[in-house]
């Protein structure tokens, strides 16, 4: 056989490899922010009740660190980012096989351990050097949301940590390592009882959620029409995400 015939074929069969995960059955790697955890759970269950033939291959870290494993070359076929400014350096470096769309929006929250130890009423209580706050570094969709609302607020808030992700700072808040995290509205829940929600009154700042292709697979333009389509949104509304 040729050498490019061999090239050819090595190719194809490669591409055969990673689109399936077993006899007749293909799979879609879906990279997702760590605040849509429980939804896209949620998501991947439904859409492969619906397609049986199909496993949906999740991977969860903040928005910033999946678009840098997108940018070093990982073989994601979506992603979903928690915010617009990360996905479009993912869309700039040309990674995305179609034009992203928003999918849901998501408010800041304050959270505190269970008996609000630090005894914080509020986003000025944060101003206090005494207590412990954990945020979302700067690059990540949380802390720019996070800064921008502290911002408005006029509060001048240092913060005691700067994580990869929304997830890492409700667990310091779980764990009683921080006496406030600032979160997504919608990871409260993910806290259950280890942690309470304090008021932050009105807000005029929120973040958009855009989803893309990023392979050229059918089946990755697939699963981004169902994340769109009525199926997704109520799936994600259950989760209290918001309609951009």
């Amino acid at each position: 056989m040729p050498p490019r015939t061999l090239g050819a074929l090595a190719g194809a069969l490669a591409w055969l490899a990673a689109g399936c995960g077993g006899a007749g059955e293909t799979t879609v790697a879906v990279y997702a922010a760590a605040s849509l955890s429980e939804a896209f759970e949620d998501l991947a269950a439904r859409y492969e009740a619906a397609n049986p033939d199909v496993e949906v291959r999740l991977n969860f870290a903040g928005s910033a660190r999946l678009a840098a494993q997108i940018g070093a070359g990982a073989r994601a076929d979506v992603f979903a980012s928690a915010n617009g400014a990360t996905m479009g350096r993912v869309a700039a470096e040309g990674r995305t096989a179609a034009p992203p769309a928003l999918f849901a929006r998501n408010r800041l929250a304050l959270v505190v351990p269970a008996g609000n130890p630090g005894a914080v009423t509020g986003l000025r209580d944060l101003s206090d050097d005494s207590l412990v706050l954990a945020v979302c570094a700067p690059e990540v969709p949380c802390g720019a949301l996070a800064r921008a609302v502290l911002a408005d607020a006029g509060v001048d808030a240092d913060a005691d940590t700067a994580e990869t992700s929304v997830r890492a700072v409700l667990t310091k808040v779980m764990l009683g390592e921080a006496d406030a995290g600032l979160v997504y509205a919608t990871d409260v829940a993910a806290g259950g009882d280890k942690v309470a929600a304090v008021p932050l009154g009105p807000q005029t700042r929120f973040n958009d959620y855009p989803v893309a292709a990023v392979s050229d697979r059918a089946v990755a333009a697939h699963f981004m029409d169902f994340v769109l389509g009525p199926d997704g949104r109520r799936i994600l509304s259950d989760h209290g995400f918001g309609t951009p």
